[in-house]
């Protein structure tokens, strides 16, 4: 066997994005392409009373102007899970009525034969609105919260066990607080960009999205066009921490302004409309109350969300859905309410939930251990829960206590001052910080096509896509080693909605979700050539059992004997064939432990769950009795900071972070997961943070100059370990995602070690200088 997987080889696409060959969606050379420029409401709320087209259209290389009044009608969306297929915002499909319900919405596009002429032109369309009083401002409208059904995929907004109220009252000890956090936005490297080009009835469209398959299905439905007449295109995304994991109005407006002027079209987002037209994460309050014994035992949890969302969508952002599970405690009370406000729709943003939960829970834990005068990491461990108490169900897998106990000894956390502001590193104040990281561990259903050439190369095709986590390398080592064949021998194609059906790229599942179906696809089209060599005179496997052979390094031979064997391809010329192939998928899922339902007979997946009846790999693991686990991963962060007493400045020193994650697929790219989640934590405790005026709800932070992230100057040391003990349910391969965990608890650890620092407790974010020289 020649077992890549866990070793940390280079990226397989990384010479493409390095010297410029990798084609993202922007940068598609399609001929006759006309440039869509987006034209953005300037009130929060109103009607468009006139659109006064007439100069733009009579400018320079202007095609037309598309608005409400000339535009395609538009069907609309059937569903809600981003996999197949989720509009961000239902009852607002772009330019289908003369309604603006939030600042920067689109209104009117513009198209051109160059962006710089449709640019031009639409900064001088005349919009003349009736002007209605907007709902803005968090706080303000505290009052007309109401409490939703549930949230993203049907997870629980209210949960409760036990008497939460009766036991805090009894409790010895009791912190009762309240943490902000702010609206964030995504800024990946890539702006939303779409180009949509029509061949009669035919669509083909390059999107830069989470879930090619997704935005199939999506366009198919709201366009009216058949799914198999649609073709959607994703080979390589700049990052979309979520953003992209919704299908936004750009990727509509691109067919439609294609249809209508008959040419393919592109619109490409600017950085300002990516903050006003393409998600956020939500603003939220909550309120966390935790009682324990004298001995530090958790007796009562409270929970309290506030958060909001827009009148167009509901989007919840489920901050308490870690509170209920991570630690032990007979009384847990967890509860979200929602606020509407005329803003755009918030969305999923890398670990929706658990990265503004985890900070609240974890900072009121800390406040405890204070008020215990008990070590923040041995408060943590004395109520580990060995259980998801909740649910009343095991844990496929967990080693957190190991994290944490890795994790002190790299900070150096014995170097500690129990007293906050008593430590000195010349004359700065030093500070630490512990917290927990969790994320469930999500798979889904899955399919993949594998195919084995005689010339001893192989290729696999998954209509997944790689976001730029390394999932085009992950799933080479994958198969590579299902085929017993070097990774240079092997071709992963993800990226095209033509493939086999995979997973989308949220919810840290793509790793557990496509890599069983390619390795059973790999497997399976080992096992045809097994079975051709032992039915043939001619090889030296004739007549030996299959369960005897394995494959390597481009041959089957026999497991006791490597002497005894052929290669793939003398195997496959011997009978003339060019090469073989094999189908996979493996129906599995760690939310609803329910099958999805079977694809329309006739089509090519229905032949792919057919021909995975009889592979062995998917039976297998189709079988595994998962019923009574829940699956999540586990992790401890640590932080050390330096703060300025006198100037309030703050620097991380250092990062430990020790994460149980299940098996390491790839040592180099797993690291630069978790690195990339720090950052992002550090970016939210210290930094981010999206304004809106709180006159008329219009946006204040438009642009990279006003908010603020983490640059080279910011990054401190950062140590990243792994258990690397593999889930022995979840999967064959026992990988479980890490694409959001990283973030989770990090600003949490970073807010407590500030306090190590200065005995000075900030609990809405970011934590800037301000707040700690008042």
């Amino acid at each position: 066997m020649n077992e890549s997987l866990g070793k940390p080889i280079d990226r397989v696409d990384g010479r493409l994005k390095v010297t410029g060959a990798a084609t993202y969606a922007a940068e598609y050379q399609i001929k006759n392409l006309a440039y869509g420029a987006p034209v953005l409401s300037t009130v929060t709320k109103g009607r468009i009373k006139d659109i006064d087209i007439q100069q733009a259209e009579k400018m320079p290389g202007v095609i037309g102007v598309m608005t409400s009044e000339n535009c395609m009608m538009l069907h609309s969306p059937s569903g809600s899970d981003p996999g197949s297929g989720k509009f961000a915002e239902k009852d607002l499909l772009p330019l289908q009525n003369d309604r603006v319900l939030y600042g920067g919405q689109y209104v009117a596009v513009v198209v051109a034969e160059t962006a710089e002429q449709a640019e031009q032109a639409a900064a001088v369309i005349k919009i003349t609105y009736e002007e209605q009083k907007p709902v803005v401002g968090f706080e303000a409208n505290f009052a007309t919260a109401y409490q939703p059904g549930s949230g993203l995929g049907g997870a629980k907004t209210q949960e409760k066990r036990g008497d939460a109220d009766a036991a805090m009252k009894s409790a010895a000890i009791t912190t009762n607080e309240t943490y902000t956090t702010p609206v964030y936005s995504h800024n990946a490297m890539e702006p939303h960009a779409t180009i949509a080009e029509w061949n009669g009835d035919k669509l083909t469209v390059y999107d830069a999205t989470q879930s090619v398959m997704g935005v199939q299905g999506l366009l198919s439905t709201i366009l009216g066009v058949p799914k198999e007449n649609t073709q959607v295109y994703a080979l390589y995304i700049g990052g979309g921490f979520g953003s992209k994991g919704f299908t936004w109005a750009n990727t509509l407006l691109a067919p439609m302004a294609a249809k209508q002027f008959n040419r393919p079209v592109k619109i490409e987002l600017k950085r300002q409309q990516v903050f006003s037209a393409a998600g956020r994460r939500t603003q939220t309050q909550q309120k966390i109350g935790l009682g324990a014994g004298v001995d530090g035992k958790l007796t009562s949890i409270k929970h309290d969300t506030i958060s909001e969302t827009s009148f167009v969508d509901e989007f919840v952002e489920t901050a308490g859905v870690a509170t209920s599970m991570i630690y032990s405690s007979p009384n847990v009370e967890v509860k979200h309410s929602l606020v509407r406000l005329n803003r755009g729709t918030p969305c999923p943003m890398r670990a929706p939930g658990e990265s503004v939960g985890m900070y609240a829970l974890e900072v009121a834990m800390d406040e405890l251990a204070s008020k215990l005068k008990m070590d923040p990491v041995q408060l943590r461990i004395l109520n580990h829960s060995d259980m998801d108490e909740q649910k009343k169900k095991q844990f496929s897998s967990k080693y957190l206590k190991e994290c944490y106990q890795r994790g002190a000894e790299a900070i150096g956390w014995s170097n500690r001052n129990v007293e906050p502001g008593t430590t000195k590193q010349g004359n700065l104040l030093v500070g630490y910080g512990v917290a927990t990281a969790t994320y469930p561990a999500n798979r889904s259903a899955s399919s993949a096509k594998a195919t084995l050439f005689a010339d001893g190369h192989a290729e696999i095709l998954c209509g997944t896509q790689d976001i730029g986590t390394g999932t085009y390398t992950v799933m080479t080592q994958v198969a590579a080693d299902a085929f017993g064949l070097p990774v240079d021998k092997v071709n992963v194609k993800l990226g095209s909605s033509s493939y086999p059906k995979g997973a989308q790229s949220g919810g840290s599942q793509v790793s557990a979700s496509v890599g069983p179906p390619i390795r059973a696809a790999a497997l399976g089209a080992v096992s045809k050539v097994v079975k051709i060599a032992i039915a043939d005179p001619k090889s030296p496997l004739f007549g030996k059992k299959e369960e005897d052979i394995i494959a390597n390094n481009g041959h089957i031979q026999l497991k006791d004997n490597a002497n005894k064997g052929e290669s793939f391809m003398a195997i496959l010329s011997r009978k003339g064939m060019d090469k073989i192939e094999a189908s996979a998928k493996t129906d599995v899922s760690t939310r609803q432990q329910q099958q999805s339902s079977p694809a329309p007979d006739g089509s090519p997946e229905a032949k792919i769950e057919a021909e995975s009846k009889t592979n062995a790999a998917v039976q297998a693991d189709e079988k595994t009795d998962r019923k009574d686990y829940v699956f999540h991963s586990f992790g401890a962060q640590f932080a050390k900071v330096l703060v300025d007493p006198d100037l309030g400045t703050i620097r991380v020193e250092k990062i430990s972070s020790v994460m149980d994650i299940g098996t390491v697929m790839n040592l180099k790219t797993a690291t630069n997961q978790i690195m990339g989640g720090i950052l992002f934590g550090m970016g939210m405790a210290l930094m981010e943070e999206t304004k809106y005026d709180p006159n008329n709800g219009r946006l204040v932070t438009r642009d990279l100059a006003q908010y603020l992230v983490p640059v080279h100057a910011d990054i401190p040391e950062i140590d990243v370990q792994f258990i690397e003990k593999p889930d022995p349910f979840i999967s064959p391969i026992g990988a479980r995602g890490i694409g959001e965990i990283g973030v989770t608890g990090m600003a949490a650890a970073i807010a407590n070690a500030i306090y190590n620092a200065t005995g000075k407790r900030v609990r809405d974010l970011p934590i800037t200088p301000d707040k700690l020289i008042v």
